[in-house]
């Protein structure tokens, strides 16, 4: 007989302590590697990646030191040269474009002619506000590419993280970051999701993250030439601290006749339309309402409904057809027409009011 008496409760008790302490590791140590920005999701890691490399491409010199919350705000960055909108894609909005190149671009494009006096140097933010539709972003792309400023796009769902801090380190990620590829702009769609007014109410993480965002924010220095752009059509509910951060604003509204004109006269530029069956004037008029991207989509069904007739009648009893048999009919109005009595506004002034509070 053994001299040793089994305890099997003890046993039983160490077995199940460190089958426990086991699987409390093996838990702790993916969640730690799931989490934080340094294990963010291949993809968004293959685009730091590939912004990085356009970034070098543009800059061979350019040394970057950057830790992993910079890397992940990377996967954000957009160099100018990827940008397709210039100003001049843009039409109806010469006004606003004139402004935007005295008060941004030309500080942003040659600061040493604004160094000599505080009253000229570029404002640190700038609101553009209207209805859905109406050519904010647009505008947003199109002074990043002409300014060849490199553009972060922000959305909250890129800086907001269940571990308590995460996110404060992601804002302070994006001006640290802005900081080194400057000139840059910060671009912020739908800012009044992310800065609207603050209230009692408000959980404590998101009143930490807002008030880190008015720190980096004004720490932002008068000869740097980062900007911070904003974009909404609810501007009233942007708390009013922070529109004061943003003393240029920018209204973006629905188009004129004479906007209406411009516009369709660009989308049109490449494509044939009937000299007897197309007036231009008369198809403006019936477009009243209409949003800029309205318009876009209204040309792009146009052209569809006559791409369709090709299509029908071509290819119903299988024939092929080489590129340089290829002859569609032009556009006339009647192609527009249809469409029309098909659209749905995307847009509505009913619902939209002018920001009350310019404090």
């Amino acid at each position: 007989m053994s001299k040793f008496k089994i305890d099997l409760k003890l046993v039983t008790d160490i077995a199940l302590f460190v089958g426990a302490s086991i699987s409390a590791y093996y838990m702790m140590n993916h969640l730690l590697s799931q989490e934080g920005p340094a294990a963010k999701s291949s993809d968004t890691k293959k685009k730091a990646n590939a912004s990085l490399q356009r970034l070098k491409q543009l800059n061979p010199d350019l040394k970057l030191d950057l830790n992993d919350y910079e890397n992940a705000v990377l996967a954000s960055v957009v160099t100018p040269f990827e940008i397709d909108v210039k100003f001049n894609d843009i039409g109806g909005l010469e006004t606003i474009i004139d402004e935007l190149r005295e008060s941004i671009l030309y500080p942003l494009t040659v600061p040493e002619l604004f160094t000599h006096s505080s009253l000229l140097q570029a404002p640190k933010g700038v609101l553009l506000y209207g209805p859905p539709g109406c050519g904010k972003t647009m505008l947003a792309k199109a002074l990043a590419k002409e300014s060849g400023a490199n553009f972060i796009s922000i959305r909250m769902s890129s800086i907001m993280d269940k571990w308590y801090g995460e996110s404060n380190k992601m804002v302070d990620a994006i001006f640290s970051l802005a900081e080194k590829l400057q000139p840059c702009i910060i671009f912020i769609d739908e800012i009044d999701s992310f800065l609207r007014e603050r209230q009692s109410m408000d959980h404590e993480v998101t009143a930490m993250l807002k008030a880190e965002f008015m720190t980096l924010w004004d720490g932002l220095t008068s000869s740097g030439r980062i900007l911070v752009l904003g974009a909404t059509n609810r501007p009233n509910d942007i708390d009013s601290a922070f529109m004061r951060r943003m003393p240029k604003r920018f209204s973006v509204s629905l188009p004129n006749i004479e906007q209406r004109t411009r516009i369709l006269k660009i989308l049109l530029k490449d494509s044939e339309l009937d000299k007897r069956e197309f007036d231009l004037d008369k198809l403006v008029y019936q477009t009243d309402g209409l949003s800029g991207s309205d318009l876009k989509e209204l040309c792009r069904d146009a052209a569809m409904n006559s791409m369709r007739e090709y299509i029908k009648y071509n290819f119903k009893n299988g024939k092929k057809i080489t590129e340089g048999d290829i002859q569609v009919r032009p556009l006339k109005n009647s192609d527009f027409v249809s469409t029309l009595n098909n659209t749905i506004k995307s847009t509505s002034t009913s619902g939209f009011l002018e920001p009350s509070a310019l404090g």
